[in-house]
């Protein structure tokens, strides 16, 4: 009897195979004490531990297929920097000289320790990356047994292999690249995950936050992957799977069409220009961007430079990086967000102040105001970057009119050294800030009396109007996109802007969701920025969209106040 398993539909489209289940490292580990005279040993079988995780992580990175997408090298790069990193290459060896135990059981400890630090971040997109934390010290244990962490994984017979697994680090997903899987699916992952972001770089059926498929689901059984209702069937009938054959034929031929609309304007049926943009978290991200045919960087994190040492970077690293976005983008727009990091991962050198809610402390720019040579240092190398690209700066977590000026103070000043330094830019870069605190919503026209553009951060907007967190599963069904609330607060903001002719985009994932795509449409959004992945599936809405048609549904659900109302009007939208 066949039975249906419910996760989070990532890579879109349909497979149908047989199930080829990998295993999962065991970290329980047993503990012991030692002799003092054996401290140093113990030591040493540590640090070979760590040089062999590091040599076989360096040996994949090199043998990384020219056609993969970039997220692969830079995951990996992800994981020797953590190995790299004293938290993971030093303490464990110091606790194992402080309490006398052996190398496995210092390990453990560090990363408990480490887990419970990721568990408090409140960035959704850096709380994910404990799993590569914890993939990375699956790595040591497994050279700490003697293991060799780089077996291939299972081959299919014949190209229809659905991988099954509890987890996918960054390395399995290059072996993962260069095999003959045509789908896979984990018990966990979030939307923000490493696992999601290379599952729609690959753009292949995948489901994850399954919880228990790896355990509900036998080797070589029959299983259905809908990436995109987010629906695993285990050993369907001859009528399910006849009618999902035939959804695999109609995506299929979706998919092919796609490609023919690459060149073309994303203009709608009745002649309205939109303008789409991508995200990216990575310089050489900009390769994928312009291959989807982006018309600029609508948002590009720069968190990646400040999470690589302990140190904070340097101007000219920051320089280099934002320069290669620049040069590699040419004429096209860049927005790069300044440094968005909470209390939990900001530099070691400054003082932790522990608070009860640190999704509500000092994050975003108020950190950044907190810490006011850290983010002079970064206005400094992004306007020197912008003499070889349309670079325009973001400002994250605005909630007061009062922090832009300050923000304004500070960039004038910068701007005025560097003159008088005989540097070249642009001394004139346009400042626009994310709309992503309720606060800030509400009174939108005031920060654009300030600012040249702004951009909406669905994700946090909707987490903090709400007051739910999506990646808590007790309460994370309550996060909707539909919710009256949310409707109205994006009409509000967007109806503000336009009035006032001020650009506004949004590049939360709301932006990137082809099946919202006529909604914000309709709702007067004209910049849509998201993955480089989802740009041509949005544009084949846009397309295919006449605003004049759709403008009676668009006022009902603007009129809704019930969210169920809102979901069947949103298929007749779609319809």
């Amino acid at each position: 009897m066949s039975i249906s398993l419910h996760g989070i539909g990532i890579g879109g489209g349909i497979a149908i195979g047989r199930a080829h289940l990998v295993s999962q490292a065991d970290i329980e580990v047993e503990h012991y004490m030692l002799h003092d005279a054996d401290v140093p040993a113990e030591q040493a079988r540590y640090d070979a531990a760590v040089r062999h995780a590091r040599q076989e992580l360096e040996q994949l990175w090199g043998s990384i297929p020219e056609n993969a997408p970039t997220e692969l090298g830079a995951f990996l790069s992800l994981h020797i920097m953590l190995l790299n990193d004293h938290t993971l290459s030093k303490e464990p060896r110091d606790l194992i000289a402080h309490e006398r135990c052996n190398a496995e059981w210092a390990l453990r400890q560090q990363l408990d320790v480490l887990l419970a630090q990721f568990d408090e971040i409140e960035e959704e997109y850096l709380r994910e990356r404990r799993n590569d934390v914890i993939q990375v010290a699956e790595r040591i244990f497994k050279s700490l047994a003697g293991h060799d962490a780089l077996s291939p994984l299972p081959v299919p017979n014949a190209g229809d292999g659905i991988l099954v697994a509890h987890d996918l680090s960054p390395a399995d997903m290059v072996l993962f690249k260069d095999s003959q899987y045509v789908a896979f699916i984990t018990d966990v992952g979030g939307p923000t995950s490493h696992t999601a972001i290379l599952a729609r770089s690959l753009d292949l059926p995948s489901v994850l936050a399954l919880r228990h498929a790896r355990s509900m689901i036998q080797d070589n059984e029959l299983i259905i992957v809908d990436g995109v209702n987010g629906v695993v069937i285990v050993d369907p009938d001859e009528t399910i799977l006849a009618e999902y054959r035939a959804r695999q034929t109609l995506w299929a031929e979706k998919q092919s069409a796609l490609q023919g609309i690459l060149k073309k304007k994303a203009v709608t049926r009745d002649g309205i220009e939109i303008e789409l943009f991508a995200n990216i978290e990575l310089p050489d991200d900009s390769v994928q961007a312009l291959g989807n045919g982006a018309a600029g960087i609508g948002l590009f994190r720069s968190e990646f430079l400040f999470l690589r040492e302990d140190d904070l970077p340097t101007e000219d690293e920051q320089y280099e990086a934002y320069k290669q976005v620049a040069e590699a983008m040419g004429k096209k727009p860049i927005i790069i967000r300044t440094i968005d990091l909470g209390k939990d991962k900001i530099p070691k050198w400054q003082e932790e102040v522990d608070t009860p809610n640190p999704a509500l402390g000092l994050t975003g720019i108020r950190l950044c105001l907190a810490e006011p040579q850290m983010f002079r240092t970064q206005l400094r190398a992004l306007l020197r970057a912008s003499a070889h690209g349309k670079i325009k700066l973001l400002i994250p977590m605005l909630s007061h009119v009062g922090e832009v000026k300050q923000i304004r103070k500070h960039l004038n000043e910068v701007v005025a050294q560097l003159k008088e330094e005989g540097v070249t830019m642009d001394e004139h870069i346009e400042l626009g800030g994310m709309i992503e605190v309720p606060a800030a919503a509400v009174s939108v026209a005031s920060f654009l009396n300030h600012l040249e553009f702004i951009s909406i951060g669905t994700n946090d907007l909707i987490q903090y109007t709400l007051a739910v967190d999506r990646n808590d599963d007790s309460v994370s069904h309550l996060y909707d996109p539909l919710h009256p609330a949310v409707i109205s607060l994006l009409a509000h903001i967007i109806e503000t802007a336009n009035h006032m002719e001020k650009p506004v985009s949004m590049c939360g994932e709301m932006a990137g969701d082809p099946n919202l795509t006529r909604l914000l449409l309709g709702l007067g959004l004209r910049r849509f920025s998201m993955l480089p992945a989802q740009l041509l599936k949005v544009k084949q809405q846009v397309l295919s969209t006449d605003l004049g048609k759709i403008r009676p549904t668009i006022d009902a659900m603007r009129a809704s106040g019930d969210a169920e109302e809102l979901r069947n009007l949103l298929v007749k939208l779609n319809s």
